[in-house]
């Protein structure tokens, strides 16, 4: 390898028959972790000098099926070359706007070691990964300074055994976290990517989300959850894999084998994160439970599922909707299921955190009108194709799943669970009575991905 790479070392380290769910250790599981742990890439991003042992990339080289990796075709990429005597931090890929990176891999967790830089300037660089989850924000380097940093990506696909897959939804057909490929999406100020390596993760840690539309890694802006903020707060040596999905209520979500594609791969040291409430109230619908009968047993069974293999469960109160009374109160629209998930943590000795009491915290803090700043409320044409006003008093804008996460993270360090030591170390304690100012935000907008055919 050649000498002289000046780098910052930086670590962001169903209603279903319960013995099907635990009926994991089949041999299509064991096919897809053995492929997983011999899958490795290292590659060199640029048109200079490669490095030994990396791969080229150079901002002509789009994904296909028959190569296995390269952009998407939507940005004009560049390559910068500078003056030095480093294969590898000599020359960068980068974008006026969001670009996208995309790697095919068999379902697993991996390890991704990004390498950031410019010998000549300074960069800003933000990471999501698959669909919109956000890894990293605002990576900063000076001229000549070099920063790597490792994230942890989970990658799914809908196979659970021979014969046995996930139900997903229309929209998920193509989402890109169904596509048997890790993807990463670089944006920020000015980023400037220099390498790229992924190998497998090994044995760590999976926080696995289960749970409805304010949970989800939702494919596109404006909206936004909680979920798919929430592993910027990690290290690396723990993996988030968001299994929530717009819709869902506790009955639907085993219906659908989610909660039986979670038990495929859940393991002793894991972490299931359930929060479900929205749907399930309402009463027109097949997925509808009362709230001290069905609803908590579907919770003492999402809560044996995570037992049964070994792993943490924690209950997550619903998250309130923008229910403001003439007081400038949030008025509560989740009825009693609030309380009968803090029961059936009570009796079960399970963690729980109240997003239901934060969130409430939360927005009355930014009042009626700055509340709208955390929902998805845009004038008609804010964003690409968008011709009516959008009012959602349900779902949420970046800004406001930024400052739910930070709940989750506060609640997380509350709750006296262990998984509080995979938080990053550097994080202020959260007071969601005094939120963070929409002002101070930024996060760059993800280009508009409406099918992974694309690539």
């Amino acid at each position: 390898m050649n000498t002289g790479l000046n780098i910052e070392c930086i670590n962001i380290r169903f209603i279903l028959p319960v013995m099907l769910v635990f009926c994991t250790a089949c041999s299509l599981g064991k096919k897809t972790d053995k492929a997983a742990s011999e899958t490795r890439f290292r590659f060199d991003f640029g048109s200079g000098k490669v490095e030994t042992g990396f791969t080229r990339v150079t901002p002509d080289v789009v994904y296909t099926s028959e190569r296995g990796y390269g952009f998407y075709t939507g940005t004009a990429i560049k390559s910068v070359n500078r003056t030095g005597k480093n294969a590898l931090t000599d020359d960068y890929c980068t974008a006026d706007t969001p670009f996208y990176f995309s790697v095919k891999v068999p379902e697993g967790s991996y390890e991704v070691v990004i390498t950031f830089g410019d010998r000549a300037g300074e960069t800003s660089t933000t990471v999501k990964s698959e669909s919109r989850r956000l890894m990293l924000k605002d990576v900063a380097t000076t001229p000549g300074a070099f920063v790597r940093k490792t994230i942890a990506v989970n990658v799914r696909n809908k196979h659970i055994r021979p014969g046995l897959e996930v139900k997903l939804t229309s929209r998920e057909t193509y989402h890109l976290n169904w596509d048997d490929r890790l993807t990463l999406e670089f944006g920020g100020g000015r980023p400037a990517v220099c390498a790229v390596e992924i190998r497998p993760a090994g044995n760590i840690p999976t926080v696995y989300l289960a749970g409805n539309s304010t949970v989800t890694d939702q494919q596109n802006e404006p909206w936004s959850s909680w979920g798919q903020m929430l592993p910027c707060f990690f290290k690396p040596g723990v993996v988030i894999a968001n299994h929530a999905e717009s819709g869902e209520s506790l009955k639907r979500f085993s219906a659908e084998h989610r909660l039986e594609k979670i038990a495929s791969t859940l393991k002793a040291g894991d972490y299931l994160l359930i929060q479900f409430g929205h749907n399930d109230q309402k009463k027109q619908s097949s997925a509808y439970v009362a709230p001290f009968e069905g609803y908590q047993e579907q919770l003492r069974l999402y809560i044996g599922v995570a037992r049964k293999a070994g792993a943490q469960p924690l209950l997550v109160t619903p998250v309130q909707r923008r229910t403001f009374d003439a007081e400038g109160k949030i008025e509560n629209s989740h009825g009693d299921y609030p309380e009968a998930m803090r029961q059936v943590a009570l009796e079960e000795g399970v963690p729980c955190i109240d997003l239901n009491a934060m969130s409430a915290q939360l927005f009355e803090a930014l009042g009626p009108e700055a509340s709208k700043k955390a929902f998805v409320h845009f004038p008609a044409g804010a964003f690409p194709g968008q011709t009516e006003a959008l009012a959602d008093d349900s779902h949420f804008s970046t800004y406001g799943a930024y400052e739910l996460a930070k709940c989750i993270v506060q609640g997380i360090r509350t709750s006296q669970s262990d998984l509080a030591r995979y938080l990053n170390d550097d994080l202020p304690a959260y007071d969601p009575a005094h939120p963070a100012p929409f002002e101070t935000w930024s996060l760059p907008l993800s280009p508009l991905i409406p099918s992974v055919d694309r690539f």
